[in-house]
C-alpha cells in the first residue's frame, strides 16, 4: 500500500532522499536538479517543489521551501518526519560587511534570531546553530572549488524591506542604528531563513547548513539579478558539500 503524503510538502516515504538541498524559491529547484544524478520532479504543492537524484549513488533531493520562517519550518518538520537527516539551504543574502561583494558565497556558523517562527519552539535564548559536520564540508568544498567565501555568523529576519530600504519605515532612525550595530557586531549578512532552519533542526536532531550567496551590497539599497555563472558556482560548492558529507557517513559506518 503506497504510503501517505505529507499534506504540506506533498511527498512519501521512498519519493525524497535523506540529503536534501533546500533553496527558498521553486524556480531554483530545477537548476539545482541538472547537478544531481538521474533527477526527475517528484512533487510540487504550495511553495515546495521537490527534484530527487543521486549523488555518487545515494538519493539526494532539493525542495523549495518559500520565503521566511514558517514554511521553513514546515518543510523540516514534515521531511524529518519521512527520514531526512541533512538540510542545506542554498540561499541568497544581503551583504553586512562591506568586504562582502555580489557573487561571494557566506557560510553560516550560526545566525541571530531577530524574527519570529522559532519562537514558538524555544525562548530567544536558544542559539540557532549549524551543524558543524556541514559547515566543515561547506568550507571543504568551497576551498576546492575556489570560491570566495567567508564564514562566520549571519542574522534572520522576517522583513525584508525594512532592512533593504529603512529610510522609507516608519522607525527609520531605528532600524539604521540597528542595522549597524549588527554590522559592528561583526553579522556577515541578512536574510530570512537559517535561525529557523538551525533551531529546527537541531531540535529535531538533524544536521542543517546554509551556504548563501551575496546579491546585495552593504549601502545598495537593492537586490541585484546576479550572473547566472554565480549561482551555478554555489550549486557546484553545495553538491560537492553533500558529497563530501555522504563519504563521511559512509565512512563512520564502516561502508
Amino acid at each position: 500500500m503506497k504510503s501517505e503524503k505529507k499534506y504540506h510538502v506533498g511527498l512519501a516515504k521512498g519519493e525524497v532522499g535523506d540529503y536534501v538541498l533546500v533553496p527558498g524559491d521553486p524556480g531554483r529547484t530545477p537548476l539545482i536538479a541538472k547537478f544531481l544524478d538521474g533527477a526527475r520532479e517528484v512533487a510540487f504543492n504550495r511553495e515546495y517543489r521537490t527534484f530527487t537524484g543521486k549523488v555518487d549513488g545515494v538519493p539526494v533531493s532539493t525542495m523549495s521551501t518559500g520565503m521566511g520562517g514558517p514554511s521553513v519550518a514546515i518543510g523540516v518538520e514534515e521531511l524529518s518526519e519521512l527520514g531526512v537527516h541533512t538540510f542545506l539551504r542554498v540561499g541568497t543574502c544581503g551583504a553586512a560587511q562591506p568586504q562582502i561583494k555580489m557573487g561571494d558565497l557566506v557560510i553560516a556558523e550560526g545566525s541571530v534570531r531577530t524574527e519570529g517562527t522559532p519562537n514558538g519552539y524555544v525562548p530567544t535564548e536558544y542559539p540557532a546553530i549549524a551543524s558543524h559536520d556541514v559547515v566543515n564540508a561547506l568550507v571543504a568544498a568551497a576551498t576546492a572549488a575556489g570560491a570566495p567565501y567567508h564564514l562566520g555568523v549571519i542574522r534572520s529576519v522576517d522583513a525584508l524591506y525594512s532592512d533593504l530600504v529603512p529610510d522609507q519605515m516608519p522607525r527609520a532612525t531605528e532600524l539604521k542604528e540597528e542595522l549597524a550595530m549588527w554590522s559592528r557586531a561583526g553579522i556577515l549578512c541578512n536574510e530570512m531563513e537559517s535561525s529557523t532552519l538551525f533551531v529546527v533542526s537541531r531540535i529535531r536532531r538533524v544536521r542543517a547548513g546554509t551556504l548563501n550567496l551575496c546579491v546585495d551590497e552593504m549601502g545598495a539599497g537593492e537586490i541585484h539579478h546576479v550572473d547566472p555563472s554565480f549561482m551555478d558556482r554555489m550549486f557546484t560548492v553545495a553538491v560537492d558539500a553533500i558529497r563530501r558529507l555522504i563519504e563521511m557517513d559512509r565512512a563512520a559506518k564502516g561502508q
